[in-house]
């Protein structure tokens, strides 16, 4: 019987970081972190973990080396000087960045002999290892295969195909749903407050459940317009939207707070023709 644990490198201890390596270790895997900045590894440390003292090391230490760090030039520029001891070995990319960045990093590492995932994080680090984060892949099937195992007790893995963009195309997709939502959110809050409103009853009796009972429709969108009632058809949908503007400019809610309501009243009169 095989009991040996999987050996896992963690490249940077932000809150996300900080999240996959405490997740990894409760999971019993051998864990490998290294910072840019020193000083974040002592809790890590004390659970078992190794802190390497270079990135050249940290990647030395692992089977797979997972990469959580600003952006894409940060990443880039803190594997840039270590690529020969990344060579032949497997790097997975969960830092935030877009579907070009990711093809590129792709292609850059392939020069090396990279076995390389690119991946998009769909949790925020309090839910990282619960049943509800999970995290996209994207890259080589093989790769994935043999990765995700080992990757689960993150988040449920979940592979979007070989193109290495797609995963960051789906979580910068997704992302901006959310903000959207978000940003409705802070409007409708806004509207509330500028007429004197309850705002604490207003989000809780009436914003939360209306969203969650709308939620559906607003994923779903044009792929269902042929079954949508036609009293929501969207010249109903765009005089909704401006009465919306109406009523805001009235209560003085600032112009930059209404941005997406705009883009859907654009939408829907494009619709209508």
């Amino acid at each position: 019987m095989n009991t040996r644990k999987e050996r896992i490198s963690i490249l940077g201890l932000g809150a996300m970081g900080r999240a996959l390596a405490s997740a990894l270790l409760e999971a019993g895997a051998e864990v490998t972190v290294w910072n840019r900045t020193s000083g974040k590894a002592g809790e890590f440390v004390a659970r078992g973990a190794r802190e390497a003292p270079s990135v050249e090391e940290a990647i030395g230490a692992g089977d797979l080396t997972v990469a959580c760090l600003l952006d894409d030039a940060s990443v880039r520029e803190t594997l840039a000087p270590a690529t020969r001891h990344l060579a032949g070995g497997t790097l997975v990319n969960l830092t935030s960045g877009s579907a070009r960045q990711a093809r590129e990093l792709a292609g850059w590492l392939d020069g090396y002999g990279v076995r390389f995932l690119a991946g998009g994080i769909m949790a925020v680090p309090a839910t990282i290892g619960t049943e509800g984060a999970f995290i996209l892949y994207s890259g080589a099937r093989d790769v994935f295969d043999r990765a995700a195992p080992v990757l689960a007790p993150i988040g449920r893995p979940r592979w979007v195909g070989e193109d290495p963009g797609g995963a960051a195309l789906y979580d910068m997709a997704a992302l901006s749903g959310m903000y959207g939502m978000s940003a409705g959110a802070d409007h409708a809050v806004a509207l509330v407050h500028a007429e004197g409103g309850d705002v604490e009853t207003f989000r809780r009796e009436v914003l939360q459940p209306w969203m969650e009972q709308m939620l559906p429709i607003m994923v779903a969108g044009a792929d269902v317009a042929e079954s949508v009632p036609e009293e929501y058809n969207p010249a109903m949908q765009a005089t909704g939207l401006e009465n919306i503007l109406s009523a805001s400019g009235e209560a003085g809610v600032p112009e930059d707070l209404a941005g997406h309501l705009r883009a859907s009243l654009w939408r829907m009169r494009r619709a209508v023709g």
